[in-house]
């Protein structure tokens, strides 16, 4: 097993919470979410979030961060998949190069440890998350 801090350490930066894409929800973000705020899925859907390809994305505040940073992620308990399995995301199995993008922007990515160690970290945290 490929240890996670081989290659990430998280600094608490805030820098993967600005826009770059987005977060986007899930059905079951959806849900968690909204309970954890006490409303509806439907106010969460028209109060914070924006559509992009047919799909809810977390909207931003202008300076680019996601809504929920302030300082720290104030929906941290229930935060999206998305922004849980950061930075161990699906794009860096299809391409291993996305590890450099995603290392420009975040302090925490290291290069320890090679291209096939980081693909097999990558699976083992999408198994493991996709089992809960």
């Amino acid at each position: 097993m490929v240890r996670l801090s081989k290659f990430f350490e998280c600094q608490k930066c805030g820098e993967c919470c600005k826009g770059y894409g987005g977060a986007f929800v899930s059905d079951h973000d959806l849900t968690r979410i909204s309970q954890y705020l006490d409303i509806t899925p439907e106010r969460f859907l028209s109060d914070y979030c924006d559509w992009s390809g047919g799909r809810p994305l977390i909207k931003t505040e202008e300076s680019g961060c996601c809504i929920f940073w302030d300082e720290l992620c104030t929906i941290h308990k229930v935060k999206p998949r998305m922004c849980k399995i950061w930075p161990f995301i699906d794009s860096i199995i299809v391409d291993t190069s996305n590890w450099a993008v995603i290392k420009s922007m975040c302090p925490g990515i290291r290069d320890n440890g090679n291209l096939d160690d980081l693909v097999k970290c990558v699976r083992s945290v999408l198994s493991e998350y996709d089992k809960a």
